[in-house]
């Protein structure tokens, strides 16, 4: 009976190390395939900084594309379309 007990506490250690080894192996190929992204978190640029220069070109902008926008939108030229056929 003891050395049956014995045996499956090695058998339990050996499992132990064996998943140590894994998450090892796994670490290392994760590393490996996330390369530099991996640390994503650390690179992440100011919001706030971001977001001035999003408003200071949409403020430099903003006048120009309203007067395109308005421009196509009210320039209609009416046509009767290619496919018309006027027999019909």
């Amino acid at each position: 009976m003891a050395s049956r007990s014995q045996g499956i506490q090695q058998l339990l250690q050996a499992e132990k190390r064996a998943a140590k080894e894994r998450e090892k192996e796994f670490k290392a190929k994760e590393a490996a395939a996330l390369g530099s992204h991996g640390g994503c978190s650390t690179e992440v640029e100011d919001p706030q900084e971001k977001m001035t220069i999003l408003q200071t070109y949409f403020r430099q902008n903003r006048d120009e594309l309203l007067d395109n926008l308005l421009a196509f939108d009210c320039d209609i030229q009416p046509e009767i379309h290619k496919n018309y056929h006027k027999n019909r």
